[in-house]
């Protein structure tokens, strides 16, 4: 992957409100923009989060369908998950991938990151294809509220339902999926 231009940080004022909610916190930060204008802008400062492509030695593609209240609605996605404290975007994807679908990967190679919503949140997705799959005999515990399926997808079956529309997806699942069809070859 090139390399990502260089940030351009605004100048902060001040912050004029703030609430912390589980892994991230919401702000409303006054700010002077790189073009000089100022102005009141709401954000989302999140610690970050992975997400893995994985594929099975026979070519199928290892997907979720998980409830997302937010959406009040399941989505089909790759495992993905927030890093903890202290972790590398690796080590967060390594643990996601064998919570949320029970398989471990001996090859990892980087797809580069997204910024899935820069209009009000300073997340980064660190995006991976995982390889050399090996299914645990047991999954190990993952999060309380985590409600989903582990399912198995041919290549063009996945290409078929994103030109559908017939499942919800998410963006960072459709990108992660783009990348690693580049590297793939597919």
């Amino acid at each position: 992957m090139a390399p990502l231009p260089a940030p351009e940080p605004a100048r902060l004022i001040e912050t004029t409100a703030s609430l912390e909610a589980r892994k991230l916190r919401f702000e409303v930060n006054r700010v002077e923009l790189p073009m000089g204008v100022e102005g009141s802008f709401g954000l989302i400062r999140h610690p970050g989060a992975s997400l893995a492509v994985p594929v099975l030695d026979d070519g199928r593609l290892v997907l979720l369908r998980q409830y997302r209240f937010a959406v009040a609605a399941r989505l089909l996605e790759f495992p993905a998950g927030t890093l903890d404290p202290g972790e590398t975007p690796l080590s967060t994807m390594q643990r996601e991938l064998q919570e949320e679908a029970g398989y471990s990967a001996s090859r990892w190679d980087p797809l580069g990151a997204m910024l899935p919503c820069p209009g009000y949140s300073d997340e980064v997705i660190h995006l991976f294809l995982a390889r050399e799959l090996s299914l645990l005999s047991e999954r190990p515990p993952g999060d309380d509220d985590e409600d989903l399926e582990v399912l198995l997808m041919e290549p063009a079956q996945l290409d078929e339902v994103l030109a559908s529309g017939t499942e919800y997806l998410d963006g960072k699942s459709v990108t992660a999926w783009l990348r690693a069809k580049q590297l793939l070859g597919i």
